[in-house]
């Protein structure tokens, strides 16, 4: 769909670090940002004014009542995610919720009952799905170049982003792989043991977790931390004949076989970008997005249960059957 300025009305509530990239991203694709919203008064209009913004509020309840939007794009912190995201449902529009989809299970339960009664769209915002990288990679898997997928490692480190206060790295960093393996795999897990701890900050900061899939015999591993000085993204994806490399900061993906080593040419583009672009499509067709609520809420389902394996130190059932 070729998006023009006057498809939709959007707002934006929250413009911190993430939601100042979601309001120059929809700029940049021309898209009508009515509104934004964000308790800092002075953030909010000095954004106004850097992005030529009609209206900013700093609550959230009178941007709902006196702007004629269709949808908005929620950037709060995640434990703030559930209460703004039904409060949006509730006035009608459509809602993108940036991850984690919410702080716990149960507010994320809120979102979809509040998506389902008011019969709006709801995505959740794994931007790695939209990874030019992460396309081409999977493009690869599904034309069996690297055979039958058996598992994969994943990896997330850095220092900390002092952006984050109200999650640890497993719902802020982790929870990204967790959602690519259900991707990946197409399949959920159905065990995970994991460990992990805090090192330097008041949240968890770091943790390595083993995933066992629904086959049994295919795992994924996952290790993300706030220690490291060095900001690596990328996971490699071992099949039964080759492997896989993805990574996600250079969009770069390469096939190792017995005999050959494939390093497509991938045309880079924002992922953020392509993100935003497919949920106003989404909106404007009223189709079900590629990351749905459900897939929001098996991910913090999961992310809990690494939690709970890191906290009682052992093997952790998962369950999520009932979710869908």
């Amino acid at each position: 769909m070729e998006l023009n300025a006057d498809d939709l009305r959007i707002g934006i509530v929250g413009v911190g670090f993430w939601g100042r990239n979601h309001l120059r991203a929809l700029k940049e694709l021309g898209v009508r940002v009515e509104a934004i919203c964000d308790l800092n008064e002075e953030r909010a209009a000095k954004l106004a004014k850097e992005f030529a913004v009609k209206k900013y509020y700093t609550d959230l309840d009178e941007m709902l009542r006196k702007e004629d939007l269709q949808a908005v794009t929620i950037c709060t912190p995640s434990v703030t995610h559930a209460d703004c995201a039904v409060r949006a449902l509730e006035a009608g529009l459509d809602v993108l919720v940036e991850k984690p989809f919410a702080s716990t299970v149960e507010e994320s339960f809120k979102i979809i009952d509040a998506m389902k009664s008011n019969q709006r769209i709801v995505m959740t915002g794994f931007i790695e799905r939209f990874n030019p990288a992460v396309r081409k990679a999977m493009e690869l898997l599904e034309s069996g170049e690297i055979g039958d997928v058996i598992m994969s490692h994943g990896r997330r480190i850095g220092w900390w982003p002092e952006r984050i206060g109200d999650v640890g790295v497993v719902k802020d960093t982790a929870i990204h792989d967790i959602d690519l393996v259900r991707f990946i795999f197409k399949q959920d897990p159905v065990q995970v043991y994991a460990k992990g701890g805090r090192q330097k900050h008041r949240l968890e900061d770091h943790v390595q977790a083993i995933l066992t899939l629904k086959d049994g015999d295919k795992v994924a591993f996952i290790e993300a931390n706030w220690l490291t000085p060095r900001k690596k993204r990328e996971m490699h994806i071992t099949g039964s004949s080759g492997v896989l490399s993805i990574k996600f900061l250079t969009q770069e993906v390469s096939v190792e076989k017995a005999d050959l080593v494939l390093e497509p040419i991938i045309k880079p583009y924002e992922p953020l970008k392509l993100e935003l672009q497919h949920f106003l499509e989404c909106v404007a067709e009223r189709r079900n997005p590629l990351v749905d609520a459900f897939d929001g809420l098996k991910a913090v389902a999961i992310a809990e249960a690494v939690l709970e394996s890191m906290e009682k130190d052992k093997v952790v059932e998962i369950d999520l059957k009932n979710l869908a």
